[in-house]
């Protein structure tokens, strides 16, 4: 498959070297050029690209930068994009600590849905309540006991099928977290956000997100991290993560 990756930090660059790795054509970019990205792309087996290049041609598009950076993208970028190619969009908003204020998320506008409207395109939400090391370390294969679980959000059946077929291929179960308007359930805050847990109990997360309640929990997520120290193992973080819910 054709894939194009726009963003290459810790969950795009993962994401593409994975998938590199599975034998699909990778071409990556970010908003520095081709020649950037390149060192990069080099090392992965994948083509570096710019934006429009990633996107050309491509039967799956990965995007995974800032929300803040979402409405600086090229506003044609997407225009040639065939219309069965999905959209994932593996990005969170993370106010007051990475991203400035955006009124509308502020407002309790989904995110994904926000993301949908400035690109003018369908997207699947995938890969955003996942932890950086456990995508890259701890992908099992198929049927394995200790199998982690995605969550993938998005109104297109085909579309969302296709994304849980790659979610799978690189060592995940893919859990279907319904509609794009859903998709608030696996944001920051909400009770399946990086906590590494199998199929079952993400299942039994997705439905327990309480409407309105993730920011708070957020900013508790943020000041028990900071409680952990300046090198917090993975552990600590999933362990941190559940233990916010579990007080509740």
């Amino acid at each position: 498959m054709k894939i194009g990756i726009i963003g290459i930090g810790s969950i795009g660059g993962t994401l593409a070297r994975k998938l590199s790795e599975s034998g699909h054509e990778v071409r990556v970019a970010n908003s520095k050029g081709a020649e950037a990205v390149r060192p990069f792309a080099d090392e992965i087996g994948a083509i570096p690209a710019n934006a429009h290049g990633a996107v050309r041609g491509a039967e799956l598009v990965i995007l995974s930068i800032p929300l803040s950076a979402v409405a600086e993208l090229p506003k044609d970028l997407f225009d040639e994009l065939d219309k069965n190619a999905p959209i994932i969009d593996t990005g969170n908003y993370y106010p007051d600590l990475r991203d400035p204020n955006i009124s509308e998320l502020d407002d309790g506008k989904v995110e994904s849905v926000w993301v949908s409207e400035q690109i003018g395109h369908p997207i699947i939400k995938a890969f955003n309540n996942i932890l950086a090391h456990s995508l890259a370390e701890l992908g099992r294969p198929s049927g394995s006991p200790d199998r982690i679980a995605v969550a993938v959000a998005g109104d297109d059946a085909q579309s969302k099928q296709m994304v849980m077929d790659i979610v799978n291929e690189i060592g995940f179960d893919p859990v279907d977290g319904g509609l794009l308007s859903e998709s608030w359930r696996q944001q920051p805050g909400t009770p399946s956000y990086c906590c590494d847990y199998d199929a079952e109990m993400m299942r039994k997360a997705l439905n327990e997100a309480v409407p309105g309640k993730a920011p708070s929990v957020l900013q508790e997520v943020f000041k028990r991290f900071g409680q952990l120290g300046s090198t917090p193992s993975h552990a600590d973080i999933i362990n941190m993560n559940r233990s916010v819910h579990s007080d509740d």
